[in-house]
């Protein structure tokens, strides 16, 4: 058999197969899912892409289509035209999946082009894993992508269709990639000053295992709007106060000096004009008492009875208790 697949690996080498690139061999854990990346050639972006599955190229089954909008439970594929990949997802991963796959391309003269992976489940620790195969960083930045695998060795990092940083440190597409090894099992794989070119697919590679993860770099969220909001609120006031001390503030304004002379005058004015005229009612009564008290023959009309209360003083009047009171409201 292994002879076959090698005899069945340099024909498609010989058929074109370079024009798609994808990993070799991936080992994913039960349950799980997996996303496999498939590079191909600009001449092919209005092609049909499919992934059949099976040991053999000519008789291995089709799984799925991007011409096909029937839905597959266990697969799912996408084509980016712009990049000019296509990729699978293999979903809830379990031991019916061990097997070998293709990503194929329809050929433009009848002729298809494809390149072979293999997908090894396990119930243990994968050979080769990752947190997640979806990673996104901003320009400038730097990102970091642990690789976990099974097996002590030398682990690599690479780019699809490009080179790798095999050592501790290196660079891909001039972005720099750092390699530093924390435990026996894990390695961090830091990109750092990350431009627009670094988008794409990586691989955390072991041995004869890969996995694929995404890397996706995009511009930092401008501030610009609200950076001149906080400018126009500076230039604007300085020092903000609350809802609270601006009540006290204008209560402040509405009680100055001016407030308060003009608030007084107006009270003067009134007790001067009452004072005036109580003065002028006592003048009036007193010489009304004193003309009855000469006079022994209007008894009627000049008597002035007084009323004395218990401390002997004399009981105040209805008209000087009315003023002293009126007084007293318009002083409050």
């Amino acid at each position: 058999m292994a002879v076959h697949l090698s005899f069945l690996l340099i024909f498609t080498g010989l058929a074109g197969s370079h024009s798609i690139t994808t990993v070799s061999k991936v080992s994913v854990k039960h349950g799980d899912e997996i996303t496999i990346p498939c590079l191909y050639d600009s001449r092919y972006i209005n092609n049909v892409k499919y992934v059949c599955k099976g040991y053999y190229w000519s008789s291995c089954s089709t799984e799925i289509r991007t011409d096909s909008q029937n839905s597959s439970r266990k697969f799912s594929i996408s084509d980016d035209k712009i990049q000019n990949i296509f990729t699978v997802t293999i979903k809830d991963v379990t031991n019916k999946d061990d097997d070998d796959y293709w990503c194929v391309v329809e050929g433009n003269e009848g002729s298809d082009d494809g390149k072979y992976f293999h997908l090894s489940p396990t119930g243990a620790t994968p050979s080769v894993s990752v947190d997640r195969q979806e990673i996104t960083g901003f320009k400038g930045d730097n990102i970091n992508i642990k690789c976990y695998y099974r097996n002590d060795g030398v682990m690599k990092w690479c780019k699809l269709d490009r080179s790798c940083v095999t050592g501790s440190s290196g660079s891909i597409d001039g972005t720099g990639v750092t390699i530093s090894r924390e435990w026996t099992s894990v390695s961090t794989v830091t990109m750092s000053g990350l431009r627009t070119e670094s988008s794409g697919w990586y691989s955390c590679d072991k041995e004869d295992f890969q996995m694929p993860v995404h890397v996706t770099v995009t511009d930092r969220p401008t501030t610009t709007t609200s950076s001149l909001t906080t400018v126009s609120a500076s230039t604007v006031n300085h020092n903000p106060v609350s809802a609270d001390q601006a009540l006290t503030t204008v209560q402040g304004e509405l009680q100055s000096p001016s407030h308060h002379v003009k608030s007084f005058g107006i009270r003067l004015s009134v007790i001067f004009v009452v004072m005036v005229t109580l003065f002028i009612w006592f003048i009036f009564k007193r010489h009304k008492q004193r003309k009855v008290e000469s006079s022994a023959t209007i008894t009627a009309e000049g008597e002035v009875r007084y009323m004395r209360n218990t401390s002997g003083e004399p009981e105040v009047s209805c008209g000087e208790r009315c003023v002293v009171a009126t007084l007293a409201a318009i002083w409050m």
